[in-house]
């Protein structure tokens, strides 16, 4: 599973990061950042949860 993030449609509400801190960052201006687009197995169900979650549809998953 990959996470693609697209910023220009992030409004920057953190649910991404509130669910999931360990593959979900924000910078300065609080968009979102990816710290990884791989989410390992321990990682992978709370990151697609963060997806759902997302008010923007900024985020979404490609599967490989």
């Amino acid at each position: 599973m990959r996470i693609k993030a697209d910023t220009n449609l992030c409004v920057g509400s953190g649910q991404c990061v509130l669910t999931e801190p360990a593959v979900f960052d924000q910078d300065d201006d609080g968009i979102v950042a990816l710290l990884t687009d791989h989410p390992d197995d321990q990682r992978a169900a709370p990151a697609r949860h963060a997806v759902t979650l997302c008010p923007s549809r900024a985020l979404s998953i490609l599967q490989e």
